[in-house]
């Protein structure tokens, strides 16, 4: 009888015990919030990477998160902006096409008591901003010129861009100041390729097309140097070309195996979609978060690529 009452009181204590977890869990539990992404392109793998890592912590919490793609047209992503803060959007992860043209969007988020997180590329009005986290695209680009200037004593170069992203634009300034000072290493064209494959293979065709002399290509980033090397392949022009570009792609680093480009200043969107969204969280809480998050590019090259899984992004 004895050891029968001590069961049950074992019995009963293990239930209150439990009835207090669920309380507690209970008292944890929240309504789904509702999180908002945008990116100025889905046409990127990069983009569905940074978006998974954002995904991830954002259901582990419980929320949920909606997006949208604009397909890098400024106004089309504005209007998309106002649909997800009518769908209850309390937090945004922006990914800007244009760092000017996207200030309506952001005014009326203030407007509604969204919180901005910039995220990969700055937008022009960061005083609309809780926090922002990108690489430091300067630096990506310094660390291309300085590779570049390593490998040979004089240059003739294109540069392929983007001027209404800053994320390119800053790379591109990173990489013309490395050689402003040094005659020998000169910039003979510029195009605008949108960070994009086909448009910039299509701005080297049109630079071919003029018979410049060139011996390297600035991609600002993976697919704007990979569609330059495709229309250089399909005119014959690559050979003793180097091509560079920003990212750290699987499709850039197989090329890279390959011998067919040359550098890449590695980005980590795995890292910058988790702390964005580990940010937001963070300022939900009521904790100060940094205004600003600089995470450090690494240049692949085909000495160190090795290091690296081909495969997949970092």
């Amino acid at each position: 009888m004895k050891k029968y009452r001590l069961t049950a009181w074992i019995l009963i204590c293990v239930l209150l015990l439990g009835g207090c977890g669920i309380i507690e869990k209970q008292k944890d539990s929240h309504e789904p919030r509702i999180f908002g992404a945008t990116y100025m392109t889905r046409n990127n793998p990069y983009f569905d990477v940074l978006h998974e890592a954002i995904q991830e912590v954002v259901e582990a919490n419980g929320d949920i998160l909606i997006s949208r793609n604009p397909c890098q047209d400024q106004e089309k992503q504005n209007g998309q902006i106002l649909e997800m803060i009518e769908e209850g959007m309390q937090v945004l992860f922006l990914n800007p096409v244009d760092l000017d043209k996207v200030r309506p969007a952001l005014e009326a988020c203030k407007e509604a008591g969204v919180v901005v997180i910039d995220i990969d590329t700055m937008v022009k009005d960061m005083e609309y901003v809780t926090a922002a986290i990108e690489t430091d695209n300067y630096q990506a680009g310094v660390l291309c010129a300085q590779d570049m200037m390593n490998r040979m004593d004089h240059a003739r170069i294109v540069v392929i861009n983007n001027p209404i992203q800053a994320s390119i634009n800053n790379r591109i300034q990173g990489f013309m100041d490395t050689v402003a000072d040094y005659p020998a290493y000169k910039v003979i064209a510029e195009a605008g390729g949108a960070g994009e494959f086909e448009v910039s293979a299509d701005a080297m065709a049109v630079l071919l097309k003029k018979n410049i002399d060139f011996d390297v290509v600035m991609g600002g980033n993976d697919p704007t140097a990979l569609g330059a090397l495709a229309t250089l392949q399909q005119y014959h022009r690559e050979d003793g070309v180097l091509i560079y570009g920003i990212d750290g792609s699987p499709d850039f680093k197989s090329m890279l195996k390959l011998g067919y480009v040359t550098a890449t200043s590695m980005q980590s969107p795995k890292t910058i979609g988790r702390v964005a969204a580990e940010t937001a969280y963070q300022y939900l809480d009521g904790q100060k978060v940094d205004p600003y998050i600089s995470i450090e590019p690494t240049l692949i090259t085909r000495e160190n690529l090795g290091d690296y899984e081909i495969n997949g992004w970092q």
